[in-house]
């Protein structure tokens, strides 16, 4: 690549990651910085790019530290989204899932396993349907069934990720019969206006965080959206447990 063309690269990604800051910080950023860079060299320009990303990656990382500090109790401590492992845990792994997922279904057989490997981590299930009515259908009757019947929940969301092919109203309702659950009482409680409450909660927060998708997992200060297997949650929560000058990341 000539020199001529390197310029002109490195002058249109330094213009894009200008506007960017423009818009993040605004107009009285830019002062005092342009006549700095008027035909400088690209080499100047480049180390001048590469200082502005670093700069708007750690902003970024600030950004995502104070969301998660801002919103711990709803993430955390939500009475309304259920809790495997230990309840005490000194470490605890946030879960956004959706039961018709099949990545969700790939984690969910390594979560016994997983919680028996660290008996300190703590496990919170926050349903986030995304992938159409059936999924929805599983979610509302999953959230009613935490708020109106929590002994039973776990048995039923277990069953729930198990159970093959459609998940229809008439088959989740037979999912919680068997569970132990009353599905002539559930099909009522899932359409009390609490439930559609603690989705909306759900989906708010996944959208703040930038989860799209499912499976989406937060640990420490650690965000990742997208599936990661037990192997990498033992290590990010060894990380959590073990503190270090950089944040845990994925």
């Amino acid at each position: 690549m000539s020199g001529r063309w390197f310029a002109r690269i490195v002058t249109l990604g330094l213009a894009l990651t200008l506007a960017a800051a423009l818009v993040q910080f605004g107009p009285g950023w830019l002062d005092g910085r342009i006549g700095a860079y008027v035909g400088a060299p690209p080499e100047l320009v480049a180390n001048a790019l590469d200082q502005l990303r670093q700069q708007d990656q750690a902003a970024a990382a600030k950004r995502k530290s104070d969301l998660l500090t801002q919103n711990a109790g709803a993430l955390l401590q939500d009475p309304h989204s259920a809790v495997a492992g230990n309840p005490q845990g000194d470490v605890t792994l946030v879960e956004f899932f959706d039961y018709k997922c099949p990545y969700c279904r790939q984690f969910h057989p390594q979560v016994p396993a997983l919680l028996a490997a660290d008996p300190g981590l703590r496990l919170v299930l926050k349903e986030f349907p995304v992938l159409g009515p059936e999924s929805t259908v599983a979610a509302r009757a999953a959230v009613a069934a935490q708020l109106h019947y929590p002994a039973r929940y776990l048995a039923f969301h277990n069953a729930l990720m198990t159970t093959p092919g459609r998940l229809d109203v008439k088959t989740v309702l037979q999912v919680a019969a068997d569970a132990g659950i009353n599905a002539e009482f559930l099909s009522i409680d899932m359409m009390d206006p609490e439930v559609d409450r603690v989705l909306a909660a759900n989906h708010a927060l996944a959208d703040m965080l930038g989860i799209e998708g499912t499976p989406g997992f937060i640990i420490g200060t650690a965000v990742i959206p997208g599936y990661i297997d037990s192997a990498e949650v033992l290590r990010l929560a060894a990380a959590v447990r073990k503190p270090s000058a950089e944040p845990v990341t994925q």
